[in-house]
């Protein structure tokens, strides 16, 4: 864990780039290696095709992000994270946001019951 998800409706595949708004993504999250366990991460973009938003009088688009994380961080650390996490997202999409109708939005969720986990590749980045 962490795990990060980005959903994005279809109608901005062309000028979302988002196999790089993933590596973004990562950069920022593994920029802080003392929070976010690299062997842990996981990242992943989910493209919308059946979606309504506000109205549907206008070809709107969204982009929402979810971080999920184990408990355990404080919420400074929480902060710190989320925060970069947004601001590389918006300047990712900066230059959509500014020419048509879009919707940037990110959450984090915290889990709270135990997760269930088997995963060797954390003793790669233990060597």
């Amino acid at each position: 864990m962490p795990h990060f998800y980005i959903e994005y409706t279809d109608n901005i595949k062309q000028e979302a780039n988002i196999p790089e708004l993933l590596k973004k993504m990562n950069q920022s999250l593994l920029s802080h290696r003392d929070i976010i366990p690299i062997g842990g991460l996981r990242s992943r973009a989910i493209e919308l095709t059946d979606y309504l938003v506000a109205d549907g009088a206008e070809d709107d688009a969204f982009v929402h992000a979810t971080l999920k994380l184990g408990k355990g961080r404080s919420e400074e650390d929480k902060k710190k994270v989320c925060d970069a996490l947004f601001h590389a997202m918006k300047e990712h999409f900066a230059e959509t946001y500014e020419k048509r109708s879009l919707a940037l939005s990110m959450e984090l969720y915290e889990f709270q019951a135990p997760t269930y986990k088997l995963n060797n590749i954390h003793t790669r980045y233990k060597k």
